[in-house]
């Protein structure tokens, strides 16, 4: 009796702890996330173009900007700010946990951590954005040839510092980003910079998926490339001309050429109408010029698709026209 009231203690006092971080979040998992918010960002922005497009062509393109920032800004303060989650993350059943503490229980995102993941991924791409706006200000100061010698000095140093960090910004989070698909963490480099991290809301939800499924899924996938792939490289053609010549044999089908034989010339070998400018490839068969030009130069190994024969250069039917008069 006394060990079932301990059993139903531990349960409680089990179900009332602090969440833990369990299993670790797949890296496609993450950059699913990433994909999703940026497609709702680009579908609100959509949505407010489309409210001035009965206006002056060109409007909102002055201040476009500063007003992707301020959707950006609006988005994360009723998502990521309420919520410890954005968009992408909320649809996945994933939420940012804060790497600042050593401890294993879940602890979520401080204000200023948010704070800082706001402004380190929308304060970068609106400096990118503005920053040639912003040097051609700076030159339009009042004053003498000195002070315009200054202005294009400035201008030249602010442009290449401007350079340099957005160098050194894309080198890291090009080294930020190889060091998460090696530990699969910290996606973006602004997360890592503001101790936040990806982990599950749900940490023991079951799968509704199982591996089974998942693996067929993924063999048919490839298998649906490799076909993708290997059809365009078969040379229907050639294997029709090949196939038949196996099967029915070359009497057959020379015995078939002889029955056709008057109706050669009245029709293209590829295209089945009358032939345009008849052209030959060394074989009895009649195409149109352009039928066979491109398909030769599309093809180096062209055969006739109808008897099977390489074909040569395209050259010009000649035909001995006899007039017969009337007596």
């Amino acid at each position: 009796m006394g060990s079932g009231n301990e059993d139903n203690q531990r349960r409680t006092a089990g179900s009332s702890a602090p969440e833990t971080v369990q299993s670790p979040v797949l890296r496609i998992t993450q950059l699913d996330a990433f994909e999703l918010d940026s497609a709702l960002e680009q579908l609100v922005w959509t949505q407010f173009s489309q409210c001035f497009q009965n206006f002056r062509p060109g409007l909102l393109t002055p201040l476009e900007p500063e007003l992707r920032a301020l959707l950006h800004l609006l988005l994360w303060r009723f998502t990521l700010y309420s919520g410890s989650a954005t968009v992408g993350q909320s649809l996945l059943s994933l939420r940012y946990h804060s790497t600042l503490s050593s401890s294993p229980r879940y602890r979520p995102l401080s204000r200023r951590q948010k704070l800082g993941l706001a402004l380190l991924t929308a304060g970068p791409r609106w400096l990118q954005e503005r920053s040639h706006s912003l040097l051609l200000c700076l030159g339009t100061s009042s004053g003498g040839a000195a002070s315009e010698r200054d202005n294009s000095l400035l201008q030249r140093g602010l442009r290449s510092f401007l350079t340099l960090v957005s160098g050194v910004a894309q080198l890291a989070s090009l080294i930020n980003f190889l060091v998460f698909l090696r530990q699969g963490r910290h996606p973006v480099l602004a997360e890592r910079i503001v101790g936040a991290r990806a982990v599950f809301s749900k940490p023991n939800v079951v799968r509704d998926i199982n591996y089974q499924y998942m693996n067929r899924e993924l063999m048919w996938h490839g298998f649906a490339e490799f076909l993708i792939f290997l059809l365009p490289l078969i040379n229907t053609g050639k294997l029709k001309a090949a196939v038949s010549s196996i099967v029915f044999g070359r009497q057959s089908a020379t015995g078939e050429g002889m029955r056709e034989e008057r109706g050669l010339w009245k029709e293209c070998g590829l295209c089945g109408e009358w032939p345009t400018m008849p052209h030959t490839v060394g074989c009895q068969h009649v195409f149109c010029y352009y039928c066979i030009k491109s398909h030769s130069i599309s093809d180096a190994c062209l055969t006739c698709p109808k008897c099977g024969v390489e074909a040569g250069q395209p050259e010009p039917v000649k035909m001995n026209v006899e007039m017969i008069g009337r007596q």
